[in-house]
């Protein structure tokens, strides 16, 4: 008997290592050599990659993800991160937002794991499903992704994307019915809805194949009832370097839009009064070189959010009469960045961020401040909504491991309660929050969170992820990841670092980590672990690096740069190939932060930090993670075969790279609640069996 057991013990041995032996799967070499400026010599051995459609691409990816596939179902396995991340994912909790006269949640249903749209018509009552994406179409995975009601809540226009396609559909249902009308628009992208009349503004660009830049933006009106084929172009620019942002003041008595040179990194603002006899579109102030938001109205004058003398933002009142002399409500302040601003009909609720604790402050109309509330460490807020004359309005609060919960909020007398209770299946009393500051590469002090359990010993062998965005100006907000639960709960501390090129101090910080000076993103990052380090709450062989789409650039390029630092990677959806960025997709309206082949300084700089084109022949580099998806007309995903393929072709690669591809998906990955539990068991998996678990 002892004999049968030592020898099923050496079989399941035998089938556990063999199962997650790592096989690189080589790819052919074709150079295409490029030069710059008669001088610079690029050579790229991959680009035969970049066509996704041949046969060659599609037996290579296949063969790529097969190998991945079985490595990270072993990793799986043995971490038990598919079991663990399920059970922390349930919860109960309604993600409730107003618009109109109605209420409106995002909800899975017993038979599909894609969210349905949910309606009810007053906060107490029972909601029901409006727009269900099953019955959009029965091939395709149909993903909602906004909605917008009109100003007399009788109808809802909602925007719609086939396998994670950033290309969008729009259609128009009745409300209270949910009846659907004839009103059918096609290639909208990064548009919004606003509302004017009966009908709405939205944009669409220029479709040129699957990967093509994202160029020839036009902003159009479309009268309900009618064909597209018959909407007005409102504006449009023949130059690909513009894009615009716009909307319509909540008495839609103002259009506003906004025009941004991402070449030349200026704005310009333009408006139509519709209460003015010549209702044209004409500008209201040109080429700056600051940032200006235009929020709403108030009493015939416009409500905005400013960096303009107070680089942490500041809200203002513009006459569009006389538009160079602004009125300051609010002035900015030093140790405050000004996050969100929700103008109400007397008051203005104001979004801050000061010592990585997130404060709502209501203010008057004359600049008072009436109200104000500190919400702890690590959490983030969002999802204002309510109409311009309510007093209640609604928002969120969660964290890296509380999952959404909804407060209702009296604007006038300051009173608030939780509108349902969230449950849970996990103890979070053992979790805690940390903020500490660390010291950059140039002396730069940088803010960082810390996430892990009560009582953790620094003895320098814990579990540890690093993760970082620092890219756009954006201020990274805390959201529920029941994988960073399930990292936690084994013992592991989560480290999320605000590093430059993001806004978490302010404008400067974000111009600080852009374009010539994105070196800094990276060097913010690098000094990050290395804090973690000398501080002891981890060591190089357990730590990891972790980051999505401009966060994924950071960790590349941290982890070619210094491959002696980290254990491993996960390089989500990232822009790799940094000299070629700019000829794909919205590759175009990126160059303000990135910069531009075209300029010799911003190629060279460009040059210096790529990670496909800095990938050393004689590195091992750290075990990495790349993931993408099939459908990213944002990253294309061939950034991610390049640059695996790259890695994989060298001799001296003994630690393992993994591709993984996901299907019927875009730049935000798995839509499928299903698919996303596997993709986040898959990454953390890898993660523990890389960096260990206590």
């Amino acid at each position: 008997m002892k004999t049968k057991s030592i020898l099923a013990l050496l079989l399941l041995t035998y089938i556990w290592t063999n199962a997650q032996k790592y096989e690189p799967v080589f790819a052919k070499e074709i150079p295409v050599i490029d030069t710059f400026y008669n001088k610079y010599i690029v050579e790229d051995k991959y680009r035969w990659l970049e066509n996704t459609n041949s046969a060659d691409t599609k037996e290579w990816v296949d063969k790529e993800t097969g190998m991945s596939d079985k490595y990270l179902s072993r990793t799986t396995t043995k971490t038990n991160s598919k079991n663990m991340i399920l059970e922390y994912a349930y919860n109960r909790n309604d993600y409730m937002t107003k618009d109109g006269d109605y209420y409106f949640t995002y909800a899975y249903t017993i038979n599909s794991d894609i969210p349905s749209l949910f309606f009810q018509q007053s906060i107490n009552s029972d909601p029901r499903i409006i727009i269900d994406p099953r019955f959009i179409s029965g091939k395709d995975r149909i993903v909602l992704k906004d909605y917008s009601v009109s100003k007399d809540s009788k109808l809802l226009a909602y925007q719609f994307s086939r396998n994670g396609s950033d290309w969008a559909e729009l259609k128009v249902i009745s409300l209270p019915s949910g009846i659907e009308k004839k009103d059918h628009l096609k290639n909208l992208k990064f548009s919004n809805i606003a509302w004017k009349g009966d009908g709405f503004y939205y944009s669409t660009f220029l479709r040129t194949g699957k990967w093509g830049q994202a160029i020839g933006q036009k902003v159009c009106y479309h009268k309900i009832g009618t064909d597209q084929s018959e909407d007005i172009v409102v504006f449009k620019r023949n130059n690909p370097d513009y894009i615009f942002e716009y909307k319509t003041t909540s008495n839609e008595r103002f259009f506003i839009l906004k025009e941004i040179n991402n070449q030349r990194g200026t704005v310009s603002i333009f408006y139509i009064d519709f209460d003015s006899q010549q209702k044209a579109i004409v500008p209201l102030l040109t080429n700056l070189r600051i940032s200006l938001d235009i929020l709403d109205s108030h009493d015939g004058k416009l409500i905005a959010k400013t960096t303009y003398g107070a680089a942490n933002g500041s809200i203002v009142k513009i006459d569009p009469s006389n538009p160079t002399q602004w009125k300051t409500i609010v002035e900015g302040f030093p140790k405050a960045v000004l996050l969100n601003v929700i103008p109400f009909s007397d008051r203005i609720v104001a979004i801050y961020s000061t010592g990585q604790h997130p404060v709502i402050t209501i203010f008057n109309y004359t600049g008072d401040a009436l109200h104000s509330l500190e919400l702890p460490l690590g959490t983030s807020v969002g999802g204002f909504s309510g109409e311009s004359d309510d007093e209640n309005l609604l928002y969120y609060f969660m964290s890296y491991t509380i999952p959404p919960i909804v407060y209702s909020l009296n604007i006038k007398t300051f009173k608030e309660k939780a509108m349902r209770k969230t449950t849970i299946t996990f103890g979070y009393e053992d979790i805690v929050y940390e903020a500490v500051e660390y010291t950059s590469k140039d002396g730069v002090k940088v803010p960082m969170l810390l996430v892990h359990k009560k009582g953790i010993k620094l003895n320098g062998n814990n579990p540890t992820i690093l993760k970082a965005y620092g890219g756009f100006g954006i201020v990274s907000k805390a959201s529920f990841d029941p994988g960073i639960v399930y990292f936690v709960k084994k013992g592991g501390v989560f480290a999320f670092a605000k590093i430059r090129g993001g806004g978490e101090k302010g404008s400067g910080w974000a111009s600080e980590g852009r374009g010539l000076k994105k070196q800094n993103s990276f060097d913010d990052f690098i000094y990050a672990a290395r804090y973690l380090i000398d501080k002891n709450y981890t060591g190089r062989d357990h730590l990891a690096a972790i980051g999505t789409s401009n966060g994924g650039l950071v960790v590349a390029a941290s982890v070619i740069q210094n491959p002696d630092i980290f254990k491993t990677a996960v390089i989500k959806v990232a822009p790799l190939d940094m000299i070629r960025f700019e000829e794909f997709s919205v590759g175009p309206i990126l160059r303000d932060e990135y910069g531009n082949t075209k300029d010799s300084l911003g190629f060279l700089n460009l040059l210096s930090y790529s990670p496909y084109q800095n990938i050393k022949e004689d590195v091992n580099y750290p075990a990495m993670l790349v993931v993408t998806s099939e459908n990213d007309d944002r990253v294309p995903p061939f950034h991610s075969y390049k640059f695996v393929a790259k890695l994989q072709n060298r001799a001296a690669q003994k630690n393992p790279v993994l591709l993984k591809v996901e299907g019927k998906a875009g730049h935000y990955g798995a839509q499928k609640e299903s698919t996303a539990i596997k993709s986040k068991a898959d990454i953390y998996g890898f993660i523990v069996d890389q960096v260990g678990s206590k």
